[in-house]
């Protein structure tokens, strides 16, 4: 299956390499809950629920940071 090809006038969607990195650590975060949720102690989940939220406030900060810039 070949990629679809993008308009010419459409930056490319990795160009913003802090929210990549953000991204990533995100799902690797999330890929790690569902594997380890069922043995983690309560204390821990509530440290990983907080990780995701600061992880998600990054990702906002990170991305409406270029947008807004002049």
């Amino acid at each position: 299956m070949t990629p679809a090809k993008r308009p010419p006038d459409l930056p490319e969607r990795r160009a913003n390499r802090p929210l990549r990195e953000v991204l990533d650590e995100f799902l690797d975060h999330t890929r790690m809950l569902v594997r380890r949720a069922a043995e983690m102690s309560p204390a821990e989940r509530e440290y990983a629920q907080q990780r995701l939220e600061w992880l998600t406030d990054e990702i906002w900060r990170v991305a409406t940071e270029r947008a807004s810039a002049p």
